[in-house]
């Protein structure tokens, strides 16, 4: 039954922020607030029986209430989140500050009462580049104790990665062995992060009247308003195609499209750095071959999200449900509808090496075929699998030089593995059924980690192999068309200089007209000695430490798992070897270069 103001002994204001949360907590958070409300009636009755005069009745002003927001996002969720949740905070009067994990001075956690922490976690259980200050602060011997906060943590994470949400967790148990209270329970996220995320904040909402009072003064904060289109995420507008083109030449080992589509009617912008989310569909032979295997009805409906929508299997499983990718609570879930021994042992914590192994590189149907039959309904199967992801890609273009366009450049990715050829779901999508007049469900995904700076004389240092090339083309194009002074340097690799030179005209007609001014590229197949772009890097190690010193913002974009990394550590060589640094004061460089937003990442 749900409350009302008539049933119960709550306000309007805590019925609805009750009903809202009640109806999606866990049997665990249950009894944790369980306990948490029976410590404050203990409380409350200590200091019962207590007489009280009674006295006229005078105003009393609202206490302030204040919370403090911080979120350490590298590609831009977090940020997202972060702002929605302050936005709604702001709505229940609360005095909000929001600042990005690298904007936030540690020490100030001494004067704060109340802290929600928005964080992703990257690569091997990494923190993000903007949450490193905090988390290493927190992690180190100068971190104060905390006895008087109360916060809450919302982890981000993908659960097809060995150490999902680690960062979250990093920070939920630090600042516990700190003393710090939780105002609600950690929740970890997985890619379809939307109903945790509200559910988390609905927790948070309510922990915070109990913990307040109810009362609170007016905010003071203007949290930035949302983008002006009625499309997002969650309302993907319908973008139509106007070009996509193959840009490797004949006889190239890869496939790279130039994808230009339309914006027209949408009411959608973005800044040089944004990226463009597409939900993508599965491929219809996959989708065919594990309703097959399954011996499932296709025709068959099921509930695909939480407001009852209803799908046939086989059109839910195309559009709304992954299916390419193997994760170990996919797995775990599998092995309670089968009665294979072999699935059993496989999910089990002592087997957790020959699961990561077995996990790369498989899909559901390797799946179903390894560990089948399985006992499980058309509605049971969708009830474990993740929901579709969008593929994120970096914008390619500059809104101000192509007004109501947006431009993408996409890898294809196509590979055998354990003996069947597999596919990336998005690229063999805009690669082989993507023609012009055709359209394609898109948003707008902002990324502030990765701006221009403000500043259009400020030099700025491009390091971008392959599709990384991508944000560099928009950064580029913006420069030009707004006729910026300050120099530019691009290093781009690949592997052919004659059919993987991705926008070659462009680039060296930039390098004519000055809006680039230097370009340097590395073509690892050309040479008996391959050569990347950290070796390019390190060729120029003089100049480009200076242009470091006179201020120049560095950004790589591309693989983090090995690109980025050789980089990083590309970049730390040169500040030792032309600044005459130890190791340790190259690192704290490269620490307040990331601080003041002169080194970022876009890595993936």
């Amino acid at each position: 039954m749900a409350l009302q103001v008539t049933n119960s002994p709550f306000s309007e204001e805590q019925v609805e922020l009750l009903n809202r949360l009640l109806p999606s907590i866990t049997v665990s958070q249950q009894s944790w607030l369980s306990g948490y409300l029976t410590a404050a009636s203990g409380s409350a009755s200590a200091n019962a029986g207590v007489a009280v005069l009674e006295r006229p009745t005078v105003e009393v002003p609202t206490a302030v209430k204040e919370i403090t927001i911080l979120y350490g996002s590298q590609t831009g969720n977090g940020q997202g989140l972060a702002e929605q949740a302050a936005a709604k905070l702001k709505e229940q009067s609360f005095d909000v500050t929001i600042q990005s994990m690298s904007d936030f001075k540690p020490n100030a956690l001494k004067k704060i009462e109340h802290l929600l922490l928005v964080v992703s976690t990257h690569g091997e259980g990494d923190p993000p580049d903007t949450a490193l200050p905090l988390y290493e602060f927190l992690h180190g011997r100068r971190a104060p104790k905390l006895d008087h906060l109360h916060y809450s943590v919302l982890a981000l994470g993908d659960s097809s990665y060995e150490f999902f949400c680690k960062t979250g967790a990093d920070f939920d148990q630090k600042l516990t062995e700190l003393g710090a209270k939780p105002l609600a329970p950690r929740v970890d996220c997985d890619l379809d992060y939307d109903e945790p995320a509200a559910q988390w904040l609905a927790a948070v909402e309510v922990s915070l009247q109990i913990h307040t009072g109810g009362q609170s003064a007016a905010a003071t904060l203007e949290v930035e308003s949302a983008t002006p289109s009625q499309y997002s995420r969650t309302n993907p507008f319908r973008a139509e195609v106007l070009e996509n083109i193959n840009l490797n030449g004949r006889g190239s080992n890869k496939e790279t499209r130039h994808v230009e589509l339309s914006l027209e009617g949408s009411g959608l912008e973005y800044q040089p750095g944004d990226s463009v989310g597409i939900f993508p569909e599965n491929n219809s032979e996959l989708v065919d071959a594990i309703v097959g295997e399954g011996n499932w009805n296709p025709d068959e409906t099921v509930e695909i999200n939480s407001q009852g929508e209803r799908r046939a299997l086989r059109i839910a499983l195309l559009n709304h449900f992954e299916i390419t990718v193997l994760t170990k609570p996919l797995l775990e879930k599998l092995s309670i509808y089968t009665e294979s021994e072999k699935l059993k042992n496989l999910v089990s914590p002592a087997n957790i090496e020959e699961l990561r192994a077995y996990i790369e590189g498989r899909d559901l149907l390797d799946a179903l075929n390894d560990f089948g039959p399985l006992s499980i309904t058309e509605q049971q199967l969708v009830g474990i699998l993740r929901k579709l992801p969008a593929r994120l890609y970096s914008i390619a273009s500059s809104l101000e030089a192509n007004p109501e366009e947006v431009h993408l450049t996409i890898g294809v990715v196509r590979y055998e593995a354990h003996g069947r050829d597999r596919q990336g779901v998005c690229s063999i999508q805009c690669a082989e059924n993507l023609e012009p007049g055709d359209t394609l469900p898109i948003y707008i995904h902002k990324n502030d980690n990765f701006r221009l700076p403000e500043n259009s004389e400020t030099p700025i240092i491009m390091i971008g192999p392959g599709t990384g090339i991508a944000p560099f083309r928009s950064f580029i194009e913006e420069r030009s068309e707004t006729g910026a002074e300050g120099k530019s340097w691009l290093f781009f690799g690949d592997q052919h200089y004659v059919t993987d030179f991705l926008y070659q005209t462009e680039w060296q007609n930039y390098v004519k007209d000055g809006a680039l001014t230097k370009l340097d590229i590395a073509f690892s197949r050309d040479t008996e000695e391959k050569v990347y772009v950290q070796h390019r890097m390190k060729q120029a190690s003089q100049e480009l430490y200076q242009w470091i010193e006179e201020g120049a913002v560095i950004y790589v974009c591309g693989d983090e798992q090995y690109m980025a990394k050789d980089v990083h550590a590309t970049l730390l060589e040169i500040i030792q070897e032309q600044g005459g640094q130890t190791l340790e004061e190259a690192e704290q460089l490269m620490t307040q270069l990331i601080q003041e937003k002169r080194y970022q990442r876009d890595v993936y």
